[in-house]
């Protein structure tokens, strides 16, 4: 599949991806810029793109940086008719610093959690695109009875 894009910055990375069988393309932060803990920020990539018709695109965290940094990724659905930039908006969702000074576990093997410092040419996250499927929706009177029925948040067992 063929992805038109342009870029708005000398400073914009082309999505690419790390190996040829990973499913997101990373996009690369254009600009530098601290987020503090349980802050948002809206973080540019200095790209646009043209989705073929049929699909869309999901913008999605970075394992790595959920993981050890506590960095997620909000809002992240671009539509196939979409031509403005990408821009992502990250989330940090550490804790502010122990004003004690107490280290625990987790800090001791990733080091201090606090502000997440992005750099110009950062991967920042990965955009996958996906298969978009129509739906005709049909009001009805009554659903099907399924083995699951009501029960959600937690009711098969998790």
């Amino acid at each position: 599949m063929k992805i038109n894009f342009t870029k708005t910055s000398d400073f914009a990375i082309c999505p690419q991806r790390n190996t040829p069988t990973d499913a997101g393309f990373d996009l690369f932060s254009i600009e530098t810029c601290v987020i503090k803990p349980l802050e948002r920020k809206l973080v540019s990539t200095g790209i646009k793109i043209e989705i073929p018709d049929g699909y869309y695109g999901r913008i999605a965290p970075r394992s790595g940086l959920a993981f050890k940094k506590g960095i997620d990724v909000m809002a992240g659905v671009i539509d196939s008719g979409y031509r403005g930039e990408l821009k992502v908006l990250l989330i940090n969702l550490c804790q502010p610093s122990n004003p004690r000074g107490k280290i625990n576990s987790y800090e001791s093997f990733f080091g201090p959690l606090d502000k997440f410092s992005v750099s110009q040419g950062e991967r920042i996250a990965q955009l996958i695109i996906e298969k978009c499927y129509d739906a005709d929706w049909e009001e009805t009177e009554s659903l099907n009875e399924s083995k699951r029925n009501e029960g959600g948040f937690g009711s098969s067992g998790a």
